[in-house]
């Protein structure tokens, strides 16, 4: 091909050479700085083009510029003529001056199987150049022309160890610490020598060791040709991971046969995961009121995936101080995956709490398979809180006593509390213009809830009360369940005081009364209904 040009005026080559040719062309060679590579890697071969450029008849630079430049240059790799394998089609280089220049590199796959040598790769390359640029002081004509060339790369894979992952044996969960096994095969043809494998964690989620490290190191020692070793790492993964299969990156540390230290292309090992070990809690009630002892209770159940030995329900709310644990937890023993059993925590509530809804954190503790000791504390308990009540009730059968009189009082006690109540002693209190006689209190051993219980007191009226209603109190001290002493609220109930006439008796007639009455019982007992 013949480019004719005319220019409208000439540089200072021309200036100096009015006419003439210039004669020349490209000069091309690849290389790669590759190295020497293993068997059964992937890489990106690095090349470089070198152009020399050749003149054979010197000029102006500018045509000596153009008749060496190669414009347009593509590469083809003929992987299809070597055993080494291209993973890309052709490159576009573009112009090629004189020089050398870097140009994307290429990935390429030493087979597995391909023993230590040295292998040819042909590489196709083409581009277009001018040959004869000829000139004079009103124009340019140029030969262009196209070459094709074939250029051979030279690949060396190396004779040492190279390694690859085999298996992988996972017992790892969700929100637990497990044993997991990797085992690798040294594929190469040469031995590694003080060899130790690594697993490196990709995410905050997977961690390995008592340290909750990112990474973590076993040593294996001399590694033969074809030789099979397992390296075992305890891994964590939070409770908040999700229930999947994880990477892991993997390499080997090793020292060659020319006691050089070396390190293995990073591996990939997946870690398969069981799901998180949980509970659940059914069939929820309680019993909880202000100012009393009370009781949750439920049935428990493993949701697995695994059974479980010493299981434990405990109550692990911190935010409701004034809801205290009796028991902090109660044991349920070993659960089957899927299987359920009661359990019954109980509860005080303080008086300083307040009654309504209420939800309170729990949690499950258990054994693992490696009896390890673990908890699940993903739990809560909705449930009500009863408001505050009097922990007895009182029913006096005389509601109203004449001014100037005194009065016998039979004062039925009911026990009010889920509990049953011991060494029970009553207490009667009355104001101005009321007063109570020496006959003050009334004792009872024990009292079971619901149980009721009747006692006697004394309470006389002042002879110038007013005719009006007045207060009586009443108050009671016990031992509950757990042996403390306690002291109820008082309870306060109504006496009307009428006229003299109106109700009661002298004390005289009392005592006569009484003593006509001698022997007989003064305390009755009776369930309520």
């Amino acid at each position: 091909m013949v480019v004719l040009l005319t220019t409208a005026g000439v540089g200072p080559a021309i200036a100096q050479q009015s006419s003439g040719q210039v004669v020349g062309q490209p000069d091309i060679s690849i290389d790669t700085s590759a190295g020497k590579l293993a068997p059964g890697t992937s890489v990106k071969l690095p090349l470089s083009i070198t152009n020399r450029g050749q003149i054979d008849r010197a000029g102006p630079q500018q045509y000596e510029s153009r008749v060496t430049t190669a414009r347009g240059m593509t590469m083809t790799f003929q992987d299809g003529q070597s055993p080494i394998e291209v993973n890309s089609g052709p490159v576009a280089v573009g112009n090629v001056p004189t020089g050398t220049r870097d140009v994307s590199p290429v990935e390429i796959t030493v087979p597995e199987n391909l023993e230590p040598g040295v292998y040819e790769l042909p590489v196709e390359y083409e581009y277009a150049y001018t040959r004869v640029a000829e000139f004079n002081t009103q124009s340019a004509e140029y030969n262009d022309l196209t070459r094709t060339r074939t250029e051979t790369l030279t690949i060396e894979v190396d004779d040492k160890p190279q390694f690859d992952v085999v298996d992988v044996d996972s017992n790892a969960q969700i929100g637990d610490e497990k044993d997991v096994s990797i085992t690798l095969e040294n594929t190469g043809t040469e031995p590694a020598r003080d060899a130790s494998v690594t697993a490196q964690s990709g995410t905050g989620q997977l961690s390995f060791g008592t340290d909750q490290s990112q990474s973590s190191t076993g040593y294996v020692g001399a590694w033969e040709p074809g030789e099979a070793k397992t390296v075992t790492y305890r891994a964590s993964l939070t409770p908040d991971a999700s229930h999947r299969s994880y990477a892991t990156d993997v390499t080997v540390a090793y020292t060659d046969t020319n006691g050089i230290d070396q390190k293995s292309e990073q591996l990939t090992a997946g870690i398969s995961t069981a799901a998180e070990q949980s509970f659940d809690l059914e069939n929820v009630s309680s019993t909880l009121r202000v100012g009393e002892d009370g009781e949750i209770t439920g049935t428990v159940t493993n949701t697995g995936p695994n059974a479980v030995d010493n299981a434990v329900v405990r109550f692990t709310d911190q935010d409701s101080p004034n809801v205290i644990p009796i028991e902090q937890s109660v044991a349920v023993g070993a659960l089957e995956a899927g299987e359920s059993t009661s359990f019954r925590l109980p509860i005080e509530v303080s008086s300083e709490a307040e009654a309504g809804t209420k939800s309170f954190d729990f949690g499950v503790q258990y054994r693992n398979s490696d009896d390890e000791k673990r908890q699940y504390d993903k739990l809560s308990v909705v449930t009500a809180v009863a408001p505050e009540r009097d922990q007895f009730a009182v029913d006096i059968e005389e509601t109203t006593i004449g001014a100037g009189n005194e009065q016998a009082l039979t004062v039925e006690v009911t026990n009010n509390l889920n509990q049953t109540v011991t060494d029970v002693e009553a207490r009667i209190f009355a104001d101005d213009p009321l007063s109570t006689g020496d006959d003050d209190t009334g004792y009872v051993e024990s009292l079971k809830p619901g149980e009721s219980v009747t006692m006697s007191f004394e309470l006389s009226a002042a002879e110038s009360a007013t005719e009006k209603t007045y207060p009586v109190s009443f108050d009671f001290r016990y031992d509950d369940e757990r042996g403390n002493s306690q002291l109820s609220n008082t309870i306060r109930v109504p006496m009307a005081v009428s006229s003299s006439d109106g109700g009661g008796f002298p004390l005289t007639s009392i005592l006569v009364v009484g003593s006509l009455v001698a022997g007989a019982v003064g305390v009755l007992w009776h369930r309520r209904d």
